[in-house]
Parts: structure tokens; C-alpha cells; sequence
């Protein structure tokens, strides 16, 4: 039996915008103005973000872009910094440069995180330290993931400027995201989207078509490269997104998102703490 009182309280958690009321054009200018007024408040001097190539990263760095223009239209002084973060050779590589052709950053950097997450992986393995379920191209996965932000907030710690995330409404219902790498940054601009927002967001500030019809993917897994996301999910995001809009979707796919939701809710949440979990006598 359908839980709409458990999937309205998912809407409201998650912030998700009213489908009703969506409009591309005003929800891009609400997003830009917001990374722009932060940047002025804060007195931090841009923002960084790791471009994949894939939809989310994308158009969450043409609107980074946009909104430090902005800034130094109002006589401040922002930046954004594209930064690529390869694990050695990235197969869909043509379409990351296709990204950082159309977002038109201030500044464009490349970092290869691959010599890097091999040397502590090899550690790790050095170390005794065992992988129980053998699993362990996915567990290397989340360390290139946390690679990346590690990369990212380097950059951002030397250039004084913030870390961008691309956690949207769908990966966040999921917690389809590595816990402190792709799922860690100081601000996310797409959050409360529906994937498919995100998609008509990106086609109001025009990106190629190819870039927003790209199949989603995590690319962690060098035995699984370019899986696809709905295939590692087991849910299509048209069904996720229809679940956060408040419509019914099939009883299967209810099941699967919940089970996501459950299962990873460590992931929405702050770390426990003693009084939190136990409470005080």
C-alpha cells in the first residue's frame, strides 16, 4: 500500500521544488543569484567544482560561472575554478571537454587522481587491512571519490574560494553519492531537483543536447566502467523523480527508493553523537 504520508515528509526533507510552480528560467536565476549573494556575504574569493562531464556537474558549473561574473559585475572579485579529476584515463573523456568548453570557466585545471588513490590503496592492502566481502573495486570506487574531493578542497583551501556540490533531489533520495567525497562541499546548488529539473534547467541555459541526455553515471567501478546509474539503483529516475513530485509510481519502485532511503540515510544526516543516540538520564 502506497505511504503518502512517508513520501510527502521525503518532499519536505529533501526541499523539492513544487512541480506545479517550476520554471526553468526563474529557478536557474534563483539558484545564480543565490551562489552569487553567498560569495559577496561570505567574503570567499570563488568557487570550485570537479566536471565529469556529466549532466549535474555541468550545469551546476555553467551556473557557478554565471554567478561569479555576476559577483565582479557588482564590483567584487570571484572566480570558478573547473577542475577535471580523471582516474588515469577517463573513457568518456570527449564529453568532459565538451563540458568545460560550454561552462567557460574563469580557470580550467586538471588533476589526475590516479597515482594517488593507487599508492593509498596499495597501502591499505599493505597494511593487513582485509576486504570482507569482496567487493574491492567498489570500495576503491569510494576512494576515488574521495580523492576527488580531497583535490577539490585543496584547491579551494589555496585559492580561498568554496567547494560546490552537484547532490540533487534524486541522488539524494537514494543516497546515491560517496559519503565525504562527491557527498561532501560547502554549497549545492541543485539541491531539491528532480534529475529531469535539472535537465530543463540545463536546456533553458542552453547545453548541448548530448550533455543533457547523457545516461547517468558514476564511473567508480574500473571492473564496471561507465554503469549506469538506474542500473546500479535497480529504479529508473523517471520513477524517482515522479516519487519526489508526489505522484504514485509502481509498488516495486516505491519499494526500491524506500529501501535506498532507509538504508542510507546516514548519509542526510549529521554524524550520531551520545546524547543524540542514547540521550541523557
Amino acid at each position: 500500500m502506497r505511504d503518502t504520508q512517508l513520501q510527502s515528509e521525503i518532499i519536505a526533507a529533501l526541499e523539492v521544488i513544487d512541480p506545479d510552480t517550476f520554471e526553468a528560467a526563474a529557478e536557474a536565476e534563483r539558484r545564480i543569484e543565490f551562489l552569487a549573494r553567498y560569495l559577496q556575504d561570505t567574503g570567499t574569493k570563488g568557487l570550485v567544482l570537479g566536471i565529469s562531464g556529466g549532466v549535474d556537474s555541468t550545469i551546476a558549473g555553467r551556473m557557478c560561472q554565471l554567478a561569479c561574473e555576476r559577483v565582479r559585475e557588482r564590483g567584487g572579485d570571484a572566480q570558478f575554478v573547473a577542475v577535471r579529476l580523471p582516474y588515469n584515463v577517463q573513457k568518456d573523456e570527449e564529453d568532459a571537454v565538451a563540458a568545460v568548453e560550454f561552462i567557460a570557466p574563469d580557470i580550467e585545471a586538471k588533476l589526475d587522481i590516479g597515482p594517488a588513490t593507487d599508492a593509498l590503496w596499495d597501502q591499505l592492502l599493505a597494511s593487513g587491512t582485509p576486504v570482507t566481502d569482496a567487493k574491492d573495486d567498489y570500495h576503491k570506487g569510494n576512494v576515488k571519490a574521495r580523492m576527488r574531493m580531497v583535490a577539490q578542497y585543496a584547491i579551494a583551501g589555496a585559492r580561498g574560494m568554496l567547494v560546490v556540490g552537484t547532490d540533487q533531489a534524486a541522488e539524494a533520495v537514494v543516497g546515491f553519492s560517496t559519503k565525504f567525497g562527491d557527498g561532501a562541499a560547502d554549497v549545492p546548488p541543485l539541491a531539491g531537483l528532480p534529475k529531469r529539473r535539472v535537465r530543463e534547467i540545463g536546456v533553458h541555459l542552453g547545453t548541448p543536447e548530448a550533455l543533457v541526455t547523457k545516461v547517468p553515471t558514476a564511473d567508480l567501478e574500473s571492473d564496471q566502467p561507465l554503469l549506469p546509474d538506474e542500473e546500479a539503483l535497480g529504479v529508473s529516475y523517471d520513477a524517482i523523480d515522479d516519487y519526489l513530485e508526489g505522484k504514485e509510481v509502481a509498488e516495486e519502485d516505491e519499494a526500491t527508493i524506500l529501501r535506498w532511503y532507509r538504508q542510507t540515510g546516514h548519509k542526510r544526516a549529521l554524524p550520531v553523537t551520545p546524547d543524540g543516540y542514547l540521550g541523557r538520564d
